[in-house]
């Protein structure tokens, strides 16, 4: 089913991961859905285009096609909260992250739609991830997930104030060894970019459900401050700003590469 999803393989133990960036919207769903639902606003605008020089790396890459507001790719599928005390967007978000209604009234989905969801968007990306990681580990016998996000700066319904440029998540540490870790979150304290390390985020349910140290399977997220490679409110790309933010991108993933070696 390569249609739900972009997959590049290479010769690497390294896989990225990009499952907010698609536009796509499932067949029947625009009709429905408000005018600011319309325009796509908790996307992560522009997350693949800021990696590919990953091919440089010879790092393998799956990104969705479809839009987080079809089905949201890093939650579980029995839609737990990932993070207790905080507003939680759900696995078939029905709001904006401002909190502005995705479908116009009476014409959200139901408990059948949902599940279809699930079935077509969900397993199919999950059940590839699955088996990269797997491969990998049979092949090099070790795996590294990098899962690649990035949000507005300022979202008062999830954060206060303004978000670090570099939000490093291993969920407090749980899925990647400290090694790798630490030398990562070392690249971004040494750049001009502010950098937090399991700070609001602390990574989704794909660094949690496939970072297992003790498998030999290491999974780090980073969530990206839109701010810095992008204007936040038309989303249009600032290349200039982007390639400053793309060196250090660049430059954790080998580090992340090396340091296992």
């Amino acid at each position: 089913m390569t249609s739900i999803y972009l997959f590049e393989q290479r010769n690497s133990p390294l896989l990225v991961s990009v499952p907010h960036d698609g536009r796509q919207l499932a067949p029947g769903m625009k009709e429905r859905m408000t005018e600011i639902g319309r325009t796509l606003p908790d996307t992560d605008w522009h997350v693949r285009k800021l990696y590919e020089f990953v091919s440089e790396l010879d790092a393998s890459v799956l990104s969705a096609r479809f839009s987080r507001y079809v089905i949201d790719l890093n939650r579980p599928r029995s839609d737990a909260r990932l993070y207790e005390g905080h507003q939680a967007s759900g696995l078939c978000p029905l709001r904006t992250f401002a909190g502005a209604p995705l479908y116009k009234q009476g014409k959200s989905y139901d408990a059948a739609e949902r599940h279809e969801r699930i079935q077509k968007y969900w397993i199919p990306y999950h059940s590839k991830l699955q088996e990269e990681l797997s491969r990998i580990r049979l092949e090099f016998g070790y795996a590294l997930l990098w899962d690649a996000h990035s949000i507005q700066s300022r979202v008062p319904s999830l954060f206060e104030g303004v978000l670090p440029d570099l939000n490093l998540g291993t969920n407090d540490g749980s899925s990647c060894s400290c090694r790798l870790q630490d030398a990562v979150h070392q690249i971004g304290l040494r750049s001009r970019f502010t950098t937090a390390l399991n700070g609001r985020f602390k990574g989704g349910y794909i660094t949690r459900a496939y970072g297992d140290p003790n498998r030999d399977v290491h999974a780090i997220q980073l969530e990206l401050a839109q701010c810095k490679y992008m204007d936040e409110d038309s989303f249009l790309y600032d290349e200039t700003a982007a390639n400053g933010l793309i060196e250090v991108i660049q430059e954790m993933l080998e580090e992340f590469k090396s340091t296992v070696m």
